[in-house]
């Protein structure tokens, strides 16, 4: 959340509040009756101020404009020959969309969705700049879990975003998305964070198993995915991914992946050329109802029930048990299985979590550290 004393945009509806009351008299005389010369006057002269208080406002968004516009890039990619079987295809399909420029141990990447430039090869992505350069990556490094993805590039003079800690953003917090809807590239919109942690989202063909969604009201339309979602202070956010529409469009309703995310999955990527995803070594009820939640003392359906546990897991050196539920995880409250798995698949490898349970009608909070997984299943 941003502290004390960072300019809000909040604030910019009291100068037009105060033009509100200016003219308001003007209205109240009726149109017949004309402001006299000296009226006029006074009024442009209260008008001017009030413009001026509004404008400070609107020179913060200009400023941020200034900072990230040069970092965005706009994305090009042919798709080949696999995208064409999958979808039932001829010929080469173009996609378009957004990147930022941002900095790894001294390299430069672009920070994208992988859904942009999936099944395209170097050489068919063309990574527009700011000042009209076009570079093709020089390494392309994906996660298909977060549908993040990194594109080693290098020039003179690139600019890099600087990545800020969306665990602080909050509902309410103003941002600004930036990218290329419908190709008009470098387009700046801005909105509200609507809500935080959406998962479960339906995202056509290419799925997201591992989701944690910003969800913002800043115009996010079709070219946008893999632009940021900006705060106050000129720093990445998030990552624009997705849109809820019916017509294509933008509703209002948009998704980005957390920053804090998008670093982790870059790190690994970097430096072991994968994601390696924690576990906690359960089997997890998948028919789990309010009608078993009431049986065992619950008194909402809320968290997901523990099954099984695996031989030598984290969960058994936890001394987890069966028939557990688990309501929170850290510091995120459980609502189904699906989240678990979620939540658990994003979480730092080795680090140490309190679980908060439900075992024979009461809560406690136990501590599990949490493994690493050697092939990717279906639980948590």
């Amino acid at each position: 959340m941003p502290p004390k004393g960072e300019p809000r945009l909040l604030t910019a509806v009291l100068p037009l509040l105060l033009i509100a009351l200016l003219l308001r008299p003007a209205h109240g005389q009726g149109d017949h009756q004309a402001l006299s010369a000296q009226e006029r006057e006074q009024l442009y002269r209260s008008v001017a101020l009030a413009a001026e208080r509004f404008e400070q406002q609107g020179q913060l968004i200009k400023e941020i404009v200034k900072l990230i516009r040069p970092a965005v890039v706009h994305i090009e990619a042919a798709k080949g020959d696999r995208h064409q079987l999958r979808v039932g295809q001829r010929g080469r399909v173009e996609e378009a969309g957004s990147g930022v420029l941002v900095a790894f141990h001294q390299k430069t990447y672009v920070l994208t969705n992988l859904h942009v430039i999936r099944y395209s090869s170097r050489e068919d992505i063309a990574i527009r700049l700011h000042d009209g350069r076009e570079l093709h990556p020089e390494d392309i490094l994906a996660d298909e879990g977060t549908d993040v993805a990194l594109m080693a590039v290098s020039a003179p003079e690139l600019v890099s975003a600087r990545l800020g800690d969306s665990n602080h953003m909050a509902i309410g917090d103003f941002v600004l998305a930036v990218g290329s809807p419908f190709g008009l590239s470098h387009s700046v919109t801005y909105g509200i964070v609507s809500a935080k942690g959406r998962h479960d989202l339906e995202l056509g063909a290419d799925e997201v198993k591992f989701q944690d969604f910003i969800q913002t009201d800043a115009a996010i339309n079709p070219g946008n995915s893999g632009g940021p979602l900006i705060n106050l202070r000129g720093e990445v956010i998030g990552i624009n991914t997705a849109i809820a529409s019916a017509s294509g469009g933008n509703e209002g309703i948009g998704f980005a992946i957390p920053v804090n995310m998008a670093k982790i999955v870059a790190q690994q990527l970097i430096e072991r050329g994968r994601v390696a995803r924690a576990y906690l070594g359960v089997k997890l009820d998948s028919n789990f109802d309010s009608q078993r939640a009431t049986a065992i003392g619950l008194p909402a359906l809320r968290g997901t029930r523990i099954s099984g546990i695996e031989p030598g897991s984290p969960a058994e050196q936890a001394q987890l048990q069966v028939d557990d539920v688990i309501l929170s995880f850290g510091d995120v409250n459980i609502t189904d299985d699906n989240h678990l798995v979620n939540v658990v698949g994003l979480t730092e490898i080795g680090k140490e979590v309190p679980l908060v349970i439900f075992r024979k009608r009461a809560a406690l909070t136990v501590k599990v550290t949490v493994g690493k997984r050697d092939q990717l299943e279906s639980g948590p």
